[in-house]
């Protein structure tokens, strides 16, 4: 478990999908990056741009600035991504590759070492663990609008009730002032 939340804190949301970086992976699988990456080239055929992207400069950028908070609030917590003097990526110059789901799964295929496949399954865990979590939390969401949306409902029929009420006891207390007036006129005695 303790496997599955290191590989979840390398994790990614970049272009609307989530990804782990190259640079993480090959920290995973205890090899270079220069090397993994040099595989993936070998093999680039089996990864389309759904598989494995090249990051921006900018998003580059944000992750640095999504470091620069995480590293703010939680100082004793080592964030996965560290820099360097030269460039924010341990100094190399070039953009670091991020791999989707499917494209870790396609790096089992070409990368066959035994800590290679183990951390691969611990990887493809994590990403079903972080599903199988945002899939709750969209559960959550969803019942907690519903919830809303039936109280909003009770809310206007609350209203009504409200507003019967009241204008009961505007009846009520119009026939009370009308009982107990001051009456004018004859009064009527019983011949007992």
């Amino acid at each position: 478990m303790e496997m599955i939340e290191s590989v979840q804190n390398r994790i990614y949301l970049i272009r609307g999908q989530r990804v782990i970086l190259d640079k993480d992976i090959a920290f995973l699988y205890e090899t270079e990056t220069k090397s993994l990456n040099l595989s993936v080239k070998r093999h680039i055929n089996r990864f389309p741009i759904d598989f494995m992207f090249q990051l921006t400069k900018e998003e580059v950028a944000h992750l640095k600035l999504q470091k620069k908070q995480v590293d703010d609030t939680t100082p004793n917590l080592r964030f996965q991504i560290e820099t360097s003097s030269l460039e924010f990526w341990g100094g190399t110059r070039y953009l670091p590759y991020a791999f989707t789901e499917q494209g870790v799964a396609m790096l089992s295929g070409i990368i066959n070492s035994k800590k290679a496949i183990q951390m691969n399954i611990a990887i493809m865990r994590a990403f079903v663990e972080l599903r199988r979590v945002l899939l709750i939390k969209s559960d959550f969401k969803l019942q907690l609008d519903q919830i809303k949306d039936r109280l909003s409902g009770y809310d206007a029929q609350l209203n009504q009730i409200y507003d019967a009420i009241e204008n009961i006891m505007d009846e009520s207390a119009t026939k009370n002032k009308w009982d107990k007036r001051t009456r004018i006129g004859f009064i009527k005695k019983d011949n007992a």
